[in-house]
C-alpha cells in the first residue's frame, strides 16, 4: 500500500516552510526559506511577494526530496499565511504591483483618521466586526490606489488582481498568467474590513466606503475546500485549503467547541476562542472574526485578541539592552529573582491592540528603585506577555459568557516554562503544550486533508492531539489581584503620549 501524505505551506511574516505531515499528523520533513524584510521609511514594512514565490518554487520540490515522497503520495496541499499583508499584481503578466504592505505597517495612520471621521464610519465595525485600524487590508488597498498613477482605473478593469499571501501563492500554483485561480478564504477575506461578517462576501457599501472596485477583488471560499490542481511547482497535486495563521493555528489544536481557545506566543500573540456559529460581537475590545468554514458547513466564529509585542520584547531585551546573549537566556536571569522587585514593563512599543486599541500609547518602565537589578527586569519582561493575556481573557470572557477552563499554547514562547507558570498563575486556569509544536502548519494540513477525505471527520483530528506539557496554577488569590491591579496602573500611564499633529 503506498503511504500518503499532506502538505503544509506557511507562509509567514519573516519565512515560508514546506511541511508534510503523515496520517497520525507527525512532521515528516521540513524546508524553510527567509525573506527580506524591507523598511524604506519610518513605520513602513514591505516584502517582496515575487522573492516568496521563488522561495516556494525551491523549497517545495526539497521538502518532497527530503521526505522521499512522490508528487503522486501527496493527497493535498493546505496554504496557511500571515494576514493582512496586501499585494496587488498585474493579471496579464504576474508582476506585483511594488512590494506588499505588511500587516504591521501603519503608513495608513492618517488615512484611518480621516475615515473615522467619517459619519457613516460605524458601520464599518457593524458589518465586518473589526475597528478602523492601520492593521487591517482595506486601508492599504486603498494607499496604492490613491499612490499609483492610473491604478485605480486599471484595477477597475480587472486589470490587476487584490490579495493577501494566500491569494498570490494560489494564482501562481495555478498557472498565474495562464488561467491562475483567483481566490480566497473567509478568515483572510474576513481580516480586509470589506467582507459581510453575516453573508461572508464582500459588501457593497463597505467598498463604497474604501474606494475598492469590486472588479480587483477574489472570490470567496470556504477554509476547506478543493480550489482546484496545481499545474506548477506541485503539478497534479490538488490545493484544498486556506486559512490566515492564527485561524490554521486554532485549527491545528483542534478548538472545534465553543469556549474552546488557544494562544499562539512569537513576535506577538494572538489569543483566539472558538465562539460557534454565530459571531458575538465584541464590546470589550476584541475582534469578531471567521474562525474557519469547512465546505459547505455554517461558518464557525472566534472572538481575537492580538496583543503586538510578547516574544518582540525579548528580542529587544537583546538586541536594543544587550542584557541577554540570546532569547532562551531571559529564563535564567529571571529566576535569579523571586519576583519582580515592584517593577512593571508594558511593551507599547507601537501602541497597543487588545483589548485597548490605542495607538498614542508608547511603552513605559514603572516602579523602578535602586533595588531593581537585571534580574527584575526579565521577570518583567516574561510577566508583561503573562499579564497582557490576562487582559485579553478577561474581555473574551465578559463578552462570550463564556469561562475559559483551558488555555492551550503553541509558538516559540512556550519552551519558556516560566513563563508558561507565570501564565497559568495569572489566569488561574490549566496552560498546555500539544506534542506537535508546529499548528499552524499542522492546522492547514488538517483543513486540506479532511477536504479530500484523508481525515475522516473532526473527532478523528482530535484523536490526533496530544499533550506534552501542562501547568497548574500556584498563585494566591490575593497575591494574583494586587499584582493585576499594579499592571493596569501600569497600562494607563502609557496613554496619551503621542500627541497629534496639529
Amino acid at each position: 500500500m503506498v503511504m500518503r501524505y499532506v502538505m503544509s505551506i506557511d507562509q509567514g511574516t519573516t519565512s515560508t516552510r514546506c511541511i508534510i505531515f503523515d496520517h497520525r499528523g507527525r512532521l515528516v520533513s521540513v524546508t524553510q526559506r527567509e525573506h527580506r524584510q524591507h523598511f524604506p521609511r519610518p513605520g513602513w514594512v514591505e516584502h517582496d511577494a515575487a522573492q516568496i514565490w521563488r522561495n516556494l518554487e525551491r523549497i517545495a520540490p526539497e521538502a518532497l526530496t527530503q521526505a522521499g515522497v512522490g508528487l503522486d503520495q501527496l493527497a493535498a496541499i493546505g496554504i496557511a499565511n500571515q494576514r493582512e499583508t496586501t499585494l496587488m499584481w498585474d493579471r496579464r503578466t504576474g508582476e506585483p504591483i511594488g512590494r506588499a504592505i505588511v500587516w504591521q505597517d501603519t503608513r495608513t495612520d492618517t488615512l484611518v483618521e480621516k475615515f473615522a471621521a467619517r459619519p457613516e464610519a460605524a458601520m464599518v465595525q457593524e458589518r465586518c466586526g473589526l475597528p478602523l485600524a492601520t492593521y487591517f487590508s482595506a486601508p492599504r488597498i486603498r494607499w496604492l490606489l490613491d499612490h499609483h498613477p492610473g491604478l485605480r482605473e486599471r484595477a477597475e478593469r480587472g486589470e490587476v488582481l487584490f490579495g493577501t499571501m494566500e491569494s498570490w501563492l494560489i494564482w501562481n500554483l495555478t498557472g498565474g498568467p495562464e488561467g491562475g485561480l483567483h481566490l480566497t478564504d473567509v478568515t483572510n477575506a474576513g481580516r480586509t474590513l470589506l467582507m459581510n461578517l453575516e453573508t461572508l462576501d464582500w459588501d457593497d457599501d463597505l467598498l463604497d466606503f474604501f474606494g475598492v472596485p469590486r472588479a480587483m477583488l477574489p472570490r470567496i471560499r470556504p477554509s476547506a475546500e478543493t480550489y482546484g490542481v496545481a499545474s506548477r511547482v506541485l503539478p497534479g497535486v490538488r490545493i484544498a485549503a486556506a486559512l490566515g495563521d492564527q485561524q490554521a493555528a486554532l485549527f491545528g489544536q483542534t478548538c472545534f467547541a465553543p469556549g474552546e481557545a488557544k494562544c499562539t506566543y512569537g513576535t506577538g500573540s494572538f489569543l483566539m476562542l472558538n465562539t460557534g456559529a454565530e459571531p458575538v460581537r465584541s464590546s470589550h475590545g476584541l475582534l469578531t472574526t471567521v474562525g474557519y468554514q469547512v465546505g459547505d458547513e455554517p461558518a464557525v466564529y472566534a472572538l481575537e485578541g492580538p496583543i503586538a509585542i510578547t516574544g518582540a520584547l525579548v528580542q529587544w531585551f537583546r538586541d536594543g539592552l544587550g542584557l541577554i546573549s540570546s532569547a532562551p537566556e531571559i529564563e535564567t536571569l529571571a529566576r535569579t529573582v523571586e519576583d519582580n522587585g515592584g517593577c512593571y514593563i508594558v511593551p507599547a512599543f507601537s501602541g497597543l491592540f487588545a483589548p485597548h486599541w490605542r495607538s498614542e500609547a508608547r511603552g513605559i518602565i514603572v516602579g523602578l528603585t535602586s533595588y531593581i537589578t537585571k534580574g527584575h527586569l526579565a521577570r518583567a519582561v516574561l510577566e508583561a506577555t503573562a499579564w497582557q493575556t490576562r487582559e485579553v481573557v478577561d474581555a473574551m470572557n465578559a463578552d462570550s459568557g463564556l469561562e475559559l477552563r483551558t488555555l492551550k499554547v503553541d509558538g516559540g514562547m512556550t519552551s519558556d516554562n516560566l513563563l508558561m507558570q507565570d501564565i497559568a498563575d495569572v489566569l488561574n486556569v490549566p496552560v498546555v503544550r500539544p506534542m506537535v509544536a508546529e499548528t499552524v502548519s499542522l492546522g492547514a494540513a488538517y483543513a486540506a486533508g479532511l477536504a479530500v477525505g484523508y481525515w475522516p471527520d473532526l473527532e478523528g483530528l482530535r484523536r490526533n492531539w496530544h499533550r506534552a506539557a501542562q501547568w497548574l496554577p500556584a498563585m494566591d488569590p490575593r497575591r494574583r489581584a494586587e499584582e493585576y491591579d499594579n499592571w493596569r496602573r501600569a497600562v494607563e500611564r502609557t496613554f496619551d503620549w503621542i500627541k497629534p499633529h496639529p
